[in-house]
């Protein structure tokens, strides 16, 4: 089992998103925007996140890069999961930091997938 920061501002985004990482046999925290997702990353030191990409404060992008940068937290992938959809994003994104890339809406066998790729199992 796991521990996965999910980081996204939509409350029912953040609550399907929990469901299905549960559902995966992992342990959730989660934070509301991109900010909160930084200082979560800091003090949770979660083997994974999950990051959308349009939210208030610090963007999932600036949010990407500023946990990518830290020495503290530079070994926790990130995922990133948006409804941002162009190539030009994911491209962006990757560059970034995050090790992946879902467009939303997204399914559990998805989900499932890049998180055991990711994670190594």
């Amino acid at each position: 089992m796991a521990r996965i920061l999910i980081v996204d501002d939509s409350p029912s985004q953040l609550v399907g998103l929990k469901r299905m990482v549960e559902k995966l046999g992992h342990q959730v925290v989660t934070a509301e925007d991109g900010s909160a997702g930084v200082e979560a990353a800091r003090r949770e030191k979660p083997d994974l996140i999950l990051m959308d990409v349009v939210m208030p404060n610090l963007n999932g992008f600036q949010a990407t890069r500023t946990i990518s940068k830290d020495p503290g937290t530079a070994h926790i992938p990130i995922i990133l999961v948006t409804t941002k959809d162009q190539e030009t994003d994911k491209v962006w994104g990757l560059r970034q930091g995050a090790r992946g890339y879902l467009t939303k809406p997204i399914s559990e066998t998805e989900l499932g997938s890049i998180m055991r790729e990711t994670l190594g199992g």
